[in-house]
Parts: structure tokens; C-alpha cells; sequence
């Protein structure tokens, strides 16, 4: 049994981005979400080198917009050798995160029991306690991702022209807040996948896909430091944590 790991790193990060209009005349404009230096190096090169260190993982696929590859490329032989100690293979990406994780599970050759594993490129933080945790369960179940319970009280809204309305109150105990990486049987992932596509149905994340076709996503315990980095303050806390 062998575990692959999908990065989804094609998206834009347009809230990372400065106001329109602010960029300085002649300036280029600033480097995609996952390709922002933290602490000097690129976010992904962190997130990869998570993957890289675990034992357990074989193959690491990263999914990337055309223009991008052969920039990561420079950057793997530079900055990134220690992520060269696993298979490391870059594929074009699609136009929203569901089509590059497909594009990536058309590229792989796995067996049915192999572990595929699904991260955001911008969770750099992810500890290699999580992954094994998550690859355990994945073989369990077939399906799992890292969550933490929901600690703030939770609201079902109604959107008005004006704002929105709350609804009802969401029960706190039965509310999971999703992390990645998400871990599914090779077998569960391409069913699931391929049964989407075939429907024109698309997700808001993999499990979700699970979920719809019937299968059980089980949950192991996230960290409420495996932030994704969304925003210039999300920058400003992984930065904080990676001094500690």
C-alpha cells in the first residue's frame, strides 16, 4: 500500500491580494496566494516539506496553473531538495479546485487500498501527527478528514438584499469545522469523483463528494494551528506560530 498526496495549488488567493488600484505603476503584480514568502520561503515549500518528512508517503502531486510549473520547478532545486526525497510530479490545474484534484487523480496510478490524501497548498502548518492520523483512518473507513469542533455559536441565516437574517441556532456538539488534509482509499476517491463529474455536481470540498454518494467520512482531531491562509492576518499568526 502506498499514499499519494494531492496539493491543489492552481487558485489565485484574490483575498491575499492588495485593494485594485494600490499596486504601484510598473510594479509586477504580487505572486500567487501559495507562492507568498513566509519567513523567506514560499508557503508551499512548507506545506510540501510537511508531506516530504512523513515516512508513510510516496508520491507527492502538485496541481499548479500552466505558467507556474516550471517557476516551482527552479524552486524545488533550490530551496526544496529535502522535498525531493519523495516521487514529486506537477500537473495542470483546472478551473476550480475539484477539476485540478481531478486532473491529478486522472495522472496517478494507484491500486483500490492505496491512501490518497488531499491538502490545501496553503495549511503549512499541518503536523505529521495529523497526517498518520489521518492515513490510519482513511485505511479504517475508507474515508476521513482532520476537523475541530466548533467552539463559537454556530447560526443558520437567510440572505436578505440588506444582509441576512438568522434563522435558527445550529447545535454546537454536532458541528465539525473541516481542516485538511482529507484521506480517502483510492477506490472511494475515483468513484466519488467520477460520479460528480458524470452528475455536473461540484463541492465545496472531497468529503463533501464522499458524503453524497452514501460513503462514511470519519474525523480525527485537527489543530487549531492548521490555519489555512486566507487573508494578510492569517500571514501574521502562521508567521507567530512558526517562531514558536
Amino acid at each position: 500500500m502506498k499514499v499519494i498526496v494531492i496539493i491543489p495549488a492552481a487558485g489565485l488567493g484574490t483575498r491575499m491580494a492588495p485593494v485594485p488600484g494600490k499596486t504601484a505603476k510598473g510594479k509586477k503584480p504580487p505572486p500567487s496566494k501559495q507562492f507568498t514568502e513566509l519567513a523567506g520561503t514560499p508557503i508551499l515549500i512548507h506545506t510540501l516539506r510537511k508531506f516530504a518528512a512523513v515516512h508513510a508517503v510516496s508520491e507527492i502531486w502538485i496541481v499548479l496553473r500552466e505558467n507556474e510549473i516550471e517557476g516551482l520547478r527552479e524552486r524545488l532545486r533550490s530551496d526544496g531538495r529535502d522535498v525531493g526525497r519523495k516521487k514529486v510530479e506537477l500537473v495542470v490545474g483546472g478551473e476550480h479546485r475539484q477539476q485540478s484534484v481531478e486532473n491529478a487523480l486522472k495522472a496517478i496510478t494507484a491500486s483500490p487500498d492505496d491512501i490518497v490524501l488531499v491538502h490545501d497548498a496553503v495549511r503549512p502548518l499541518v503536523t505529521s501527527e495529523i497526517i498518520q492520523q489521518v492515513i490510519e483512518a482513511a485505511k479504517k473507513y475508507g474515508a476521513a478528514i482532520a476537523g475541530l469542533p466548533a467552539v463559537d455559536t454556530v447560526k443558520q441565516v437567510e440572505r436578505t438584499s440588506e444582509g441576512a437574517v438568522i434563522k435558527s441556532t445550529i447545535p454546537r456538539a454536532g458541528v465539525v469545522m473541516a481542516q485538511t488534509p482529507q484521506g480517502f482509499r483510492y477506490s472511494v476517491i475515483k468513484k466519488v469523483f467520477d460520479e460528480a463529474a458524470a452528475d455536473g455536481f461540484l463541492g465545496t470540498d472531497e468529503a463533501s463528494l464522499a458524503e453524497r454518494a452514501g460513503h462514511e467520512v470519519a474525523v480525527v482531531m485537527g489543530s487549531p494551528r492548521n490555519i489555512k491562509i486566507t487573508t494578510p492576518a492569517d500571514m501574521e499568526l502562521a508567521e507567530f506560530y512558526l517562531k514558536k
